[in-house]
């Protein structure tokens, strides 16, 4: 009996922990295709998210306002700095990427020190799908598609 209560708590504990899979960058070997390789990099950073193709920063989105996002502080004080990401924003310009690159599968997500990790959790759902709204013909409702978008991802830090 002793041994079977702490076993069942941490079979219980287990059960409820998600994982999200990871993919590692490949080394770089000698790569005989001479077409550019188009790299996509969302940097998480404290003032804001910054995509990048690995050479330029092609857009930056700054943090929302508290009023903006509709963040309250919880009943300790603490303040949910995830929801001042405009991820709608970054979900519709990883979507213009896909449009143009659509063979493309993988992305870059790195992050500056001391970002929370419910920021990366949320950046990179962000940055592995999408929903789409697609008008619905008169009289019927609009239609909510899920749209696969970079789904390799690969973590790292901030330059």
């Amino acid at each position: 009996m002793v041994v079977l209560v702490p076993f069942l708590l941490i079979t219980a504990v287990f059960s409820r922990i998600t994982i999200m899979e990871l993919s590692l960058p490949a080394g770089e070997g000698n790569n005989d295709s001479k077409k550019p390789q188009v790299t996509i990099e969302v940097i998480v950073r404290a003032k804001g998210l910054e995509i990048s193709n690995g050479k330029q920063v092609l857009a930056r989105f700054p943090l929302l306002k508290k009023e903006e996002a509709g963040v309250v502080a919880d009943e300790e004080g603490y303040l949910d700095v995830s929801q001042l990401y405009d991820l709608e924003l970054l979900s519709d310009y990883l979507v213009k990427i896909k449009t143009k690159y659509p063979k493309k599968t993988d992305a870059l997500v790195l992050m500056e020190p001391d970002i929370e990790y419910r920021v990366l959790i949320r950046i990179m759902d962000s940055v592995r799908s999408s929903f789409i709204r697609q008008k619905g013909e008169e009289g019927e409702a609009d239609i909510l598609q899920q749209v696969v978008l970079f789904p390799d991802i690969s973590i790292g830090d901030a330059p």
